[in-house]
């Protein structure tokens, strides 16, 4: 625990929301879960005990604690003043929805002690704006988790305009403190606000791939399954359009409408994911998505034929464009630290690892491609033709 921060609220308890409540728990906080939907917060406590219980059993819990005492500094709490009023630090976790994340740091900002953090865990919107219409934006801070949060180490810490230094030094304190199975924490701190911040701003770009290759297959008649067919027989694992599912189509949904208003339109999702959406499959949240979900949150896999249209090299240019289009804006300024912030956040590797060698022909195959799909944001960016980022270590 940090010195200056014992009561963490968590506010939104959907799949983000549940699993930071359960890694602030086992940091030693007390922590209180506030929704308005009642069935996310019983749904949440549930996931937490079962979760906790199970990494006790393995002896995984920090040493010394116990399931039974971390249980004692958890709460739920009906109201949102309740829930608040005496928290050290808050957490949202709520939709990526701009007017609803100002409305609630509006209200938080007026129901709040003067001293408490207000942290956001948005994937792509500006710490600036959300702040916008908070009383006190000096306290406003975004914290990026990925997930699963209790494994992956990577927390993305971002400053907006008014941030203060001091809530800053304490949100990085506070965010060292928190447990990973993986080893201790690494915190990417980014100054100089962009859609999607680091990591979702990288595989984001892959999206656009992705996306035409859902119109391809409703254009040759096939199922998308095939592209997960293809990709599972190349890297294993769950394809794109599961990973999907896994995370939420409704989330990956708004992101994608929102990177297509603030970077390009060729983030536009594609029909199929509209459709999905619509119709209120959202993936594992709702039991239906690409895929049908088990109770046990799991996809049921049958994969067919490869379609054999997946190119690995071109997913992997994209995603080597897109760092390097972060390194002309000063977003981050090395490499290496893109490289290991996508280690640290996707158990991946990074853009550079493969990408300094062969930057060459993977900026010509990005030349063509865009001209024969008519994705003019997937033009080779200045750096990546010039290889002028191998100076940037």
């Amino acid at each position: 625990m940090t010195n200056k921060i014992r009561r963490v609220t968590v506010v939104g308890n959907g799949i983000m929301g549940r699993e930071i409540a359960q890694v602030v728990l086992m940091g030693g906080y007390q922590v209180n879960l506030y929704d308005i939907d009642k069935n996310k917060v019983e749904n949440a406590e549930e996931f937490i005990r079962n979760n906790i219980l199970a990494l006790e059993k393995k002896n995984q819990l920090s040493l010394g604690a116990s399931a039974d005492d971390l249980f004692k500094n958890l709460e739920k709490t009906e109201h949102i003043n309740q829930a608040v009023e005496k928290a050290d630090f808050i957490i949202e976790a709520i939709p990526e929805n701009m007017k609803l994340k100002q409305d609630l740091f509006r209200k938080l900002s007026q129901i709040t002690p003067n001293h408490t953090i207000l942290a956001s865990n948005t994937s792509n919107m500006p710490i600036t704006e959300i702040a916008s219409k908070s009383e006190k934006p000096d306290k406003v801070i975004g914290m990026h988790f990925f997930i699963p949060i209790i494994i992956l180490r990577a927390i993305e810490l971002i400053k907006g305009e008014k941030t203060s230094n001091e809530t800053v030094k304490i949100g990085e304190k506070f965010l060292n403190s928190l447990p990973c199975l993986k080893g201790e924490r690494m915190i990417i701190k980014i100054e100089k606000e962009t859609p999607g911040f680091v990591i979702n701003r990288i595989t984001a770009a892959g999206s656009i791939y992705l996306n035409w290759l859902l119109k391809e297959c409703k254009r040759k008649g096939i199922s998308y399954k095939q592209i997960d067919a293809d990709v599972v027989s190349l890297q294993g694992g769950l394809g794109p359009y599961a990973k999907w599912d896994y995370l939420g189509l409704d989330v990956i949904y708004d992101s994608f409408n929102y990177f297509a208003e603030k970077l390009s339109k060729d983030f536009t999702p594609a029909e199929t994911l509209k459709n999905f959406v619509e119709g209120e499959k959202l993936g594992r949240k709702s039991g239906k998505g690409f895929y049908e979900w088990t109770e046990k949150e799991k996809p049921k896999m049958d994969l067919p034929e490869k379609a054999g249209l997946f190119n690995l090299e071109i997913f992997m240019a994209i995603q080597l464009n897109e760092a390097c289009r972060l390194l002309e804006e000063n977003v981050i300024n090395s490499y290496k630290e893109i490289d290991k912030a996508v280690i640290a956040a996707m158990n991946m590797p990074g853009p550079f690892s493969v990408g300094k060698r062969h930057y060459k022909e993977w900026a010509q195959l990005l030349e063509n491609f865009s001209e024969t799909s008519g994705l003019s944001y997937l033009k080779p960016c200045k750096l990546l033709i010039s290889g002028e980022f191998l100076e940037m270590k």
